[in-house]
C-alpha cells in the first residue's frame, strides 16, 4: 500500500495532472474532449508512455532466459514491476502473477479449479463436485460470470446468484443468506462497473471462509481508484487490469493468496514455468512463475509499474476522495433531471465515480450520439453486464465514469447535455 503524502486534488492540482495526459488536449469530435469513459479504459500519462518506450528502446530482451547483460537488466525491470504491484495492493511479490487482462486472470482461477478437480486434489477446499455451489451476483461483468458458469457446467456444481433490486443494487444480507455449507466459491466485483456499488467485501469474506469457501474478487473498478489491501481484505484471489489504471493494454494482474497459489495447479502450461520436463512428466516452479507460461509482455509490465508510481505519487486516498465526490455529483445531478432514471445507489449513498442512467423514451446509443457531438466520451451499451440490464428492463444504459483527471466542470457539462437529450428527440 502506498505511504505517499496525500495531497488534496484541488482544481489547480487536477489541471497540473491533466497536463500529463496528451490525449486530453485532443479534439476528436472537433470540440474539447470530455473523457468520461475511464471505467472502460483510462488514459495514459507521459510518464507511462515514456517508461514503456525507454524499455523497448534501451532494455528489451527475454526475461529469466538469457545470461547476457541486457537480459539481466530486462529481468530486473520485470521483477521490480512485480514488487511495485505487490506493494500497491498489499500483497507479497510471490502472490502476484501476470495475465493478459483481468478477464484472463479470472478465467485462470476457474480453469485451475477445474484442473484441480480433475486431478482429484488432496486439498478438499479445491474440490468442487455435484451438489456444491458457486455464488456470484446478478450484477457481475461477464468476465466474472462466464468462467463460473463453465466451471459449474463442468463439475456439476450449482451456480447461484444474489439478486439485485429494481435499481440494480444487492445487499450484504441477501448475499450472506445464500452462503451455506455447500458454497465452494464466492465471486464478486469489489465495485460494480454499472452501478458504482461498493461491495461489503469483508463481510462476504468472513461468511465464506466460515464455511470453507474461496472468495474471488473482481477488483477492476477498485484497485485503480482507491487504496486496496488484498491481504487485509482476506480474499483468496483477485484480478485487475492495467488499461483501467493509467497503464498499457494487454497486461493484467492475478493475485493468489499464498496458500491458494501453492495448492492450485496452473491453468496454462509451457515454457518458463517449469523446473523439469521429460517426455511423460513435468514439475512446475513455485508461484508466481507457476502461473506465467510463455513470454510475457515485459514492456507493458514496465509501463504498468510506471502507472503505479504515478498513482502513488498523486495519492490513492486523494484520488478516492475526489472520485467519491464526483460520483455523488453525478448521482445527484442525474437524479434531479426529469425523465432520467439513475441506476444504482441513490444520491447520498456512497458510490464510486460511476453513474449509469436510463433516458426515458431514448435509446442509450442515441443519447450517446448527442453527448459525443458535444465532445463527451461516455459509454453506452450493456457494459458486459447483460443479466443486470435485463433485470432493469432495458437493453442498455448510458454511463459516465470519472478518474483523477476528471473535473467538476466536465461532470456538470455531461449533466447539462444529458438534460437536453429527451427534448432533442422529442421525448420530453
Amino acid at each position: 500500500m502506498t505511504t505517499a503524502t496525500q495531497t488534496a486534488l484541488t482544481e489547480e492540482r487536477i489541471q497540473q495532472l491533466r497536463a500529463d495526459f496528451p490525449i486530453l488536449a485532443e479534439r476528436p469530435a472537433d470540440v474539447p474532449l470530455v473523457y468520461l469513459d475511464s471505467g472502460a479504459t483510462s488514459q495514459q500519462p507521459r510518464q507511462v508512455l515514456e517508461a514503456e518506450w525507454a524499455f523497448r528502446t534501451q532494455r528489451n530482451a527475454a526475461v529469466h532466459r538469457g545470461a547476457h547483460t541486457l537480459a539481466g537488466l530486462a529481468t530486473d525491470d520485470y521483477e521490480q514491476a512485480r514488487v511495485s504491484l505487490a506493494r500497491f495492493v498489499g500483497a507479497r511479490p510471490t502472490e502476484i502473477s501476470w495475465a493478459m487482462n483481468a478477464t484472463d486472470a479470472l478465467n485462470s482461477v476457474a480453469l485451475s479449479l477445474a484442473e484441480a478437480n480433475r486431478a482429484d486434489s488432496t486439498d478438499p477446499s479445491l474440490s468442487i463436485r455435484e451438489g456444491d455451489e458457486i455464488l456470484i451476483t446478478e450484477a457481475e461483468h461477464h468476465a466474472n460470470l462466464l468462467p463460473w458458469q463453465r466451471l459449474a457446467d463442468e463439475t456439476g456444481a450449482t451456480l447461484r446468484w444474489v439478486e439485485v433490486d429494481d435499481d440494480g443494487v444487492w445487499t450484504a444480507d441477501a448475499a450472506l443468506a445464500l452462503i451455506t455449507e455447500r458454497t465452494r466459491v464466492v465471486a464478486l466485483a469489489h465495485i460494480s462497473n454499472v452501478t458504482g456499488l461498493i461491495a461489503p467485501v469483508e463481510q462476504i469474506v468472513a461468511a465464506a471462509h466460515a464455511v470453507g469457501a474461496l472468495v474471488v474478487l473482481d477488483a477492476c473498478q477498485s484497485v485503480p481508484h482507491r487504496p486496496v489491501d488484498l491481504r487485509a481484505l482476506g480474499v483468496d484471489a483477485a484480478a485487475f487490469s492495467s488499461h483501467k489504471m493509467l497503464g498499457p493494454g494487454g497486461i493484467g494482474v492475478l493475485y493468489l493468496a499464498e496458500a491458494l497459489g501453492e495448492a492450485l495447479p496452473p491453468a496454462r502450461v509451457g515454457g518458463s514455468m517449469i523446473t523439469t520436463v521429460t517426455m511423460t512428466e513435468r514439475e512446475f516452479l513455485p508461484p508466481p512463475q507457476k502461473f506465467e507460461a510463455g513470454t510475457q509482455p515485459v514492456a507493458s509490465i514496465v509501463g504498468l509499474a510506471a502507472a503505479v508510481d504515478y498513482l502513488e505519487a498523486v495519492g490513492m486516498l486523494a484520488i478516492s476522495a475526489h472520485e467519491l465526490a464526483l460520483g455523488e455529483r453525478l448521482a445527484a445531478g442525474a437524479a434531479s433531471i426529469d425523465g432520467i432514471r439513475l441506476v444504482g445507489p441513490p444520491p447520498g449513498v456512497e458510490r464510486a465515480g460511476i453513474a449509469s442512467v436510463i433516458v426515458d423514451g431514448v435509446h442509450a446509443h442515441d443519447a450517446g450520439q448527442v453527448l459525443d457531438a458535444q465532445g463527451i466520451a461516455a459509454r453506452v451499451g450493456h457494459h458486459c453486464a447483460q443479466p443486470l440490464h435485463r433485470r432493469l428492463g432495458v437493453a442498455a444504459t448510458t454511463r459516465a465514469s470519472a478518474y483523477l483527471y476528471t473535473t467538476e466542470a466536465e461532470v456538470d457539462h455531461f449533466l447539462d447535455v444529458l438534460s437536453g437529450v429527451r427534448a432533442y428527440f422529442g421525448a420530453a
